[in-house]
C-alpha cells in the first residue's frame, strides 16, 4: 500500500490534493476528489485509507450512506509541511517566501519589533534573514533546537531561547517541518502577541492571530 505510486513526489502530491480537499470540503464524495484530483477512484480510496491509518485524517457517517472526513491536528500539521515542501521544488517558493517574509516585517515594524529572532533552520529562515536586509529589521539570533552548527547565513544558532543573549521584542516562525511546535515553544516564552507566522506555513492560529499575520 505504501508504494502507490512510483515517485515520492506523485505520491506527496496526492495526498496533499487530499488533505487540502478534505479541509475544505470533508463531505464531498471519492468520486469528486477523484476528478478533481486527476488519479482513479481506487487510488483516493487507497490514500484515504493509509491517510486515516497515520492519525492524519479521520471519518464518520454522514446522511444518505455517506461518509465525512476531517483533518486532524496531525493531518494540519502535515498539509503545512507537505505545501512548503512542494512549493520549494519550484520558483513559486522563493516568491510565495520572499512576500510573506515582507509582510511580516512590516507588520513588526508597525508594531515596534526591531530585533527579532527566527524559530527554526530552514529554507524560508534564509530567506527571511536575507530580507530582513531590506526591510530595515534586525535579525538576532535563530532557534532550532535540532541544529548543531553555530551560525546560519551570518545569524547566531542557538538551541533554545534561553541561550539567546542579545534582547530581541518578538519571535518570526521559520520552521518548516515543525511550525506548530515551534508556534508553541515560542509562544511559552514571549507571548502570543509576540510571535509572528509567515502566511504560507498554513498555520491555524486563533482568528485574533489570522488578523494580525495578513
Amino acid at each position: 500500500m505504501d508504494r502507490l505510486l512510483d515517485t515520492d513526489h506523485e505520491n506527496e502530491r496526492i495526498v496533499l490534493g487530499l488533505l487540502s480537499s478534505v479541509e475544505n470540503d470533508g463531505e464531498r464524495s471519492q468520486r469528486r476528489m477523484a476528478a478533481e484530483l486527476g488519479i482513479a477512484l481506487g487510488l483516493v480510496n487507497a490514500y484515504l485509507k493509509r491517510c486515516i491509518k497515520k492519525g492524519l485524517v479521520k471519518v464518520h457517517d454522514a446522511p444518505a450512506r455517506r461518509y465525512a472526513y476531517y483533518l486532524t491536528p496531525q493531518g494540519f500539521a502535515e498539509k503545512s509541511r507537505l505545501t512548503v515542501q512542494y512549493l520549494s521544488d519550484s520558483f513559486s517558493f522563493f516568491r510565495m517566501a520572499k512576500g510573506d517574509c515582507a509582510r511580516v516585517f512590516e507588520l513588526a515594524k508597525a508594531k515596534g519589533f526591531a530585533r527579532l529572532v527566527l524559530a527554526g533552520k530552514s529554507d524560508l529562515a534564509e530567506i527571511a534573514i536575507l530580507s530582513a536586509v531590506e526591510t530595515g529589521v534586525a535579525v538576532v539570533a535563530l532557534v532550532d533546537p535540532h541544529s548543531e552548527g553555530a551560525r546560519f547565513v551570518g545569524v547566531d544558532v542557538r538551541k533554545s531561547f534561553d541561550e539567546i543573549e542579545a534582547p530581541f521584542d518578538a519571535v518570526i516562525v521559520t520552521d518548516v517541518a515543525r511550525a506548530k511546535t515551534s508556534f508553541d515553544a515560542a509562544v511559552a516564552v514571549v507571548g502570543a502577541d509576540r510571535v509572528l507566522v509567515p502566511a504560507l506555513l498554513g498555520l491555524r492560529l486563533p482568528q485574533s492571530e489570522e488578523e494580525r499575520v495578513k
